[in-house]
Order: C-alpha cells, then structure tokens, then sequence
C-alpha cells in the first residue's frame, strides 16, 4: 500500500513535466520538490531522499 501511494505521487509528479513544449527550470525544481515529498511521506530517510533528488539535479 505505501508503495502504491508512492508511485501515483511519483507518476503525478512527472506528468507535471510531460506534454509541456519547453520545460523551465522552474518546472524541474517544482517536480523535483514532489518527488522529494512523495520519499518523505513514504518514510524515506531524509538524507537518502534529499541525496537522491541532488542527485537526478
């Protein structure tokens, strides 16, 4: 079930970004602050999310 939630914020979070002609950095920084929530709430350690999202930036 967390992993279920999980993966529809996940999937939320990218559709943000797809089907947009141009995506600005704003639209990254915003997609990458819900994937950043999404670890979170799933009880990701806060380090390892906040490495992660560093990371895929």
């Amino acid at each position: 079930m967390a992993f279920d939630s999980l993966s529809e914020k996940l999937q939320e979070a990218f559709q943000s970004l797809k089907g947009k002609g141009k995506i600005t950095e704003d639209d990254v920084n915003l997609a990458l602050r819900q994937v950043r929530t999404a670890l979170l709430e799933a009880d990701v350690n806060f380090m390892v999310a906040k490495d992660f999202v560093k990371s895929i930036k």
